[in-house]
């Protein structure tokens, strides 16, 4: 066709949000040649997510992509306050030596971050390009685009992201049936001028018709998000008023709260969806094209980030030639189940958020639980945070302690003193050996040399293992103690090529 633009890749991540941007940044940055395709001309302002739980934070450290100077580490017992269910009193802590549990930034700023990063380490950005087709055939995938100016766009590559958002195109396209729940509650968003700067406190405010959550911004305005319980709005798709959120508000308080100037108003639900599998061929789902759920106690965008720290890694390793049989079906296997319990988490949240006598009880039990710290807030704010996470097996053996997160603790190796995130940096799986005995582990390890990091260490309090192998996001693939590291090695990676073998 004349005038149409052909592009060429490895890998093709649809939506430049931050999800897309991080995967991109990931991607290029394992050498893997990335183009991200995304129908805005630039970032939107639209206040969206502006909170990273502590499990996102501290895979993001693992790779190096946390915004700004070095994260302060937490202290021993140190926690954040958050909240579950608008109720107060949770508190999110993190081990001794990790980042600091929470971090609060503004999910456009870090949209930016993770752009700058991913032209940095050489993805192809292209901004006003709207993706219309996406086929897989003869051992790759073709996307079709309309570009800036109406020009047509081909690109052929051997796998695709969709990172596109709740209504994803290349989850339609690839025809990736979803379990879907209608909505049951109507909430509105927007940033006013009240005309009584005092006439809502900030923060979260139950009422008896529901809740009113503010926030103030620099500049006088005031960020408001409604939530009424009476059902579901009749067209989700009509753009709120003005007027509409002055009455919303006025009547979830029980008193006229005069505001003007409104600006990004929205309208959002508890309607939620998850996709019926992340993977389908060589199209794979990231962020809102796989996961839907209630905006409550910011885990959407944590989850997101998740995702794409999950996937990075196995496309490029599939890319390279480098990854085990079965590591791209890991993805599902792994994520899928996370989403789903970030869903049922939200659910139950909302559930406590319902206006009614009849829950005041539940709410005071939930409300000790937090108080209670250790025992029943921890809990929950492991929950929130995915500090909880424990991946499947996937292997007959992996050892005692496979599929959890490795702290970031300091170990002694013959380079000086080097904590877990720091021997991460490079994004290679690290094979860590433990004390001055050898197990053999080094030599069984040898037909994967230039895939791993192979590291040795003094012994260290909270590792009791002789050896452990660790994934780029920070989780634990194998412990000794489990069956052989060849089986285990041999899931996730596939062996070095022969001397003069192709």
């Amino acid at each position: 066709m004349q005038g149409e633009r052909r592009m060429r890749a490895h890998v093709a991540v649809i939506g430049g949000g931050p999800v897309g941007m991080l995967l991109a940044c990931e991607l290029a940055g394992y050498g893997v040649d990335t183009v991200l395709l995304e129908a805005r001309a630039g970032v939107s302002g639209r206040p969206k997510a502006t909170v990273l739980h502590a499990r996102a934070v501290q895979c993001l450290a693992r790779r190096g992509h946390l915004p700004g100077p070095a994260a302060p580490c937490a202290r021993a017992g140190a926690g954040r306050p958050f909240h579950f269910a608008g109720l107060p009193g949770l508190v999110i802590t993190a081990p001794d030596g990790e980042p600091e549990p929470i971090l609060r930034c503004p999910q456009a700023e870090l949209e930016r971050h993770f752009e700058r990063r991913a032209r940095a380490a050489g993805a192809r950005v292209l901004r006003g390009y709207r993706v219309s087709e996406v086929v897989e055939e003869g051992g790759g995938v073709r996307v079709e685009a309309v570009g800036p100016g109406g020009v047509p766009a081909v690109c052929l590559v051997r796998y695709v992201v969709g990172a596109d958002g709740a209504r994803s195109t290349v989850r339609a396209r690839a025809r990736i049936p979803c379990e879907t729940r209608a909505a049951t509650v109507s909430a509105l968003t927007g940033a006013v001028t009240l005309t009584d700067p005092h006439a809502l406190a900030e923060g979260w405010q139950r009422t008896a018709r529901g809740w009113i959550a503010c926030k103030r911004e620099p500049g006088g305005r005031t960020h408001i998000r409604t939530l009424n319980c009476a059902g579901a709005h009749p067209d989700r798709s009509a753009p709120p008023t003005l007027e509409e959120l002055r009455g919303e508000v006025s009547w979830l308080a029980g008193r006229d709260i005069a505001m003007r100037d409104a600006c990004w108003l929205g309208r959002f639900s508890d309607f939620t969806r998850l996709a019926g599998t992340f993977r389908a061929g060589r199209v794979f789902l990231a962020g809102d094209a796989a996961h839907v759920h209630f905006p409550i106690g910011g885990q959407g965008l944590s989850t997101g980030v998740l995702d794409a720290l999950n996937l990075g890694w196995k496309l490029a390793l599939a890319v390279r030639g480098a990854a085990g049989a079965g590591l791209l079906d890991t993805y599902d296997a792994e994520r899928r189940p996370v989403a789903r319990r970030v869903i049922d988490n939200t659910q139950a949240q909302l559930a406590l958020m319902r206006p009614g006598c009849e829950l005041d009880a539940l709410r005071t039990v939930f409300a000790g639980l937090m108080a209670a710290g250790r025992e029943g807030g921890q809990r929950l704010g492991s929950m929130i945070s995915a500090q909880d996470t424990v991946l499947p097996d996937h292997t007959s053996g992996p050892g005692p302690a496979a599929g959890t997160f490795l702290d970031n603790v300091v170990l002694a190796t013959a380079a000086g003193e080097r904590d877990v995130i720091q021997l991460l940096q490079e994004g290679k799986p690290l094979l860590l050996l433990f004390g001055e005995k050898d197990s053999g582990h080094r030599d069984q390890a040898r037909a994967w040399a230039g895939t791993l990091k192979v590291v040795r260490a003094r012994a260290v309090a909270g590792v009791p293992y002789e050896a452990v192998l660790v994934r780029p996001d920070g989780y634990l693939a194998w412990t000794s103690g489990g069956r052989g590291l060849q089986e285990a090695l041999s899931v996730y990676f596939a062996k070095d090529a022969p001397p003069g073998g192709s």
